[in-house]
C-alpha cells in the first residue's frame, strides 16, 4: 500500500469520528462506560468476521503479547480518562484539553525515524486547534481551577491517544488485525468498570440500539481499524492535522440534523482547520 492511499485510508477514521457526537445523541440514556462496552464489543465481534473471512486471524499467534498489552491500555485508557474528566469538568473545556492530541502527534512525529516535521506541518496544526477550540468553546471558555482534577484528566487524555498513535508507527510491521484483540478486550474493561461505577440502563427504543449499533460499527469500530493502517504507513502529519477536521464535521452534522445550529464561529472554525489541512498537506508535497 502506498504513503498516499494509506493516509485516505486514515482520514476515513476522522469522518467516522465526525459521526461520534449524533449517534452518542441518540444513544442516550445508556451510561458512558456501558455504551463503551457495548460499541467495542460490536466493533471487536467486526474484526473478528473480518479476521476469519481473510484469514488475517493466523496472525494473532505470531504477535507479541506486550503489543496486546500495549494497544488495549491505550484504547481502554482513553475512553475511560475522557469520560472521567467530563464528569470533574465541564465539557467543552475538558474536550478542548483532550482535543490537543492531533497537535501532540504532529510534535511528537518529529522523534520518529525518517519522518521531516516542517514549518507547515506545525502552523497547520496550530490553526487547527484553534479551529477546535471556537467549535468546542462556541467563541467562550472559562478554566476553573476548582476543575483541575479533570483538566489533568483531560490533558493525561491527549497524551494517551497521540502515544498509542506514535507508537503505532513504530510497529509498522505489526498487522492491523491486531487492533480486534485490542477491542475485545476494551470492551471486558469497560464492562467491568460499568459494573463497579454506574447503574446498568439498557436501550429502551429502536433509535437507540440503532445509534448504539452503528457508533459500534463506525465511530467506535471501523474507524479503529482504518486508524491503524494510516497511523502506521501514511503520512503522519497530515493525518494528525487533518483530524481537526472531526470536531468541524460532527457539528456540522449536528446542524444538519437539528440538534445545533449554525453560527459565525461554526464558519470560522471552517476557515481554520481548512486553511490549516492546506498548510499541512502542502509541507507534506514539499517533504515527499
Amino acid at each position: 500500500m502506498t504513503r498516499t492511499k494509506a493516509t485516505a485510508v486514515g482520514f476515513i477514521a476522522v469522518l467516522l469520528w465526525a459521526l461520534l457526537a449524533l449517534f452518542t445523541v441518540g444513544s442516550a440514556p445508556t451510561p458512558p462506560l456501558m455504551l463503551n462496552a457495548l460499541c467495542f464489543t460490536i466493533g471487536g465481534t467486526l474484526g473478528v468476521i473480518w479476521a476469519i473471512a481473510t484469514g488475517e486471524w493466523r496472525a494473532l499467534r505470531k504477535i507479541p503479547f506486550r503489543v496486546y498489552i500495549f494497544g488495549s491500555l491505550s484504547l481502554f485508557g482513553y475512553h475511560a480518562l475522557y469520560f472521567s474528566a467530563l464528569r470533574l469538568a465541564p465539557a467543552a473545556e475538558a474536550g478542548l484539553i483532550a482535543y490537543l492530541w492531533p497537535l501532540l502527534i504532529v510534535l511528537m512525529s518529529g522523534l520518529l525515524p525518517g519522518e521531516d516535521l516542517r514549518k507547515g506541518h506545525l502552523l497547520g496544526a496550530g490553526l487547527g486547534f484553534f479551529g477546535a477550540a471556537l467549535i468546542i468553546g462556541g467563541g467562550g471558555l472559562g478554566f476553573n481551577p476548582a476543575h483541575l482534577p479533570g483538566y489533568g484528566l483531560a490533558l493525561a487524555c491527549a497524551f494517551t491517544w497521540s502515544t498509542y498513535s506514535i507508537l503505532s508507527r513504530r510497529l509498522g510491521d505489526i498487522p492491523t488485525v491486531s487492533v480486534v484483540v485490542f477491542c475485545l478486550a476494551t470492551a471486558v474493561l469497560s464492562a467491568l468498570l460499568h459494573v463497579a461505577l454506574e447503574d446498568t440502563v439498557w436501550p429502551t427504543d429502536t433509535l437507540t440500539w440503532v445509534s448504539v449499533l452503528a457508533l459500534g460499527l463506525g465511530p467506535v469500530g471501523l474507524a479503529f481499524y482504518v486508524w491503524d493502517v494510516g497511523v502506521k504507513h501514511g503520512d503522519i502529519q497530515l493525518l494528525g492535522t487533518a483530524s481537526y477536521a472531526a470536531p468541524l464535521l460532527s457539528t456540522i452534522v449536528l446542524v444538519l440534523a437539528g440538534f445545533a445550529e449554525p453560527t459565525l464561529h461554526l464558519g470560522a472554525a471552517a476557515l481554520l482547520i481548512t486553511g490549516g489541512a492546506v498548510l499541512a498537506a502542502r509541507a507534506s508535497l514539499k517533504s515527499s
